[in-house]
């Protein structure tokens, strides 16, 4: 079980820590909304590790020549995915500080919680690298190690729970953010650099495509 855990909670960990474009827009969607949206858009990311792991630990060896065929389709549909992500947030930016509508935001409805998990699992899921991550750790066999169902449970749990810590820091980094830019101007700066990282790392998901 111990092993399992230890397992479990650096495969979570060893997806969630590096900072790419869904990390960069979690940030940015906190500092936007509030630490409720964010918080929940976290578990969103942390529940598509979640799964993944599931299917690692209980797919076997199998997992890998599944879904190796998908891997083209997978990296580009993330990529347009965030390109969109990235063309919507810079421009609803631009065009609440046009109105100076950022603060109130009339017109719109605010993004729900709910809405927010779904579409952070969903973006996560189409993750090519998250994908690539625990195809990986079933050929190698760090995922399924276990042979009880027990301890792939524990490994199951433990790397869901690494990633949603992970996450909800994240997060919370992002509130702090949004507190300290209560300005128009400052939101503004803040959607427009996020708007351009994920669209730079969408761009070079296409590039390195075969």
């Amino acid at each position: 079980m111990t092993a399992a855990l230890v397992a479990g909670l650096l495969a979570g960990y060893g997806v969630a820590v590096p900072v790419g474009a869904i990390a960069a827009y979690l940030v940015a969607l906190t500092a936007r909304t509030s630490l409720k949206v964010g918080a929940s858009a976290a578990l969103g990311v942390a529940t598509a590790d979640g799964v993944y792991a599931l299917v690692a630990a209980l797919g076997g060896a199998a997992l890998a020549h599944v879904v190796q065929p998908f891997m083209l389709p997978l990296r580009w549909a993330s990529a347009f995915v965030l390109i969109g992500l990235a063309v919507r947030t810079g421009v609803t930016a631009v065009s609440r500080y046009r109105g100076r509508r950022m603060t109130t935001r009339t017109g719109e409805a605010p993004l729900s919680a709910s809405r927010a998990y779904i579409g952070l699992l969903g973006i996560t899921m189409m993750n090519p690298v998250t994908v690539i991550y625990f195809a990986a750790l079933v050929v190698t066999g760090q995922a399924t190690a276990a042979s009880g169902y027990g301890e792939r449970a524990v490994f199951v749990l433990a790397a869901f729970a690494a990633s949603a810590s992970w996450q909800l820091l994240l997060a919370g980094g992002g509130a702090l953010l949004g507190r300290s830019l209560t300005g128009g101007r400052g939101r503004l700066v803040t959607a427009l650099a996020s708007s351009a990282l994920v669209g730079a790392l969408a761009v070079h998901l296409l590039v390195s495509a075969p």
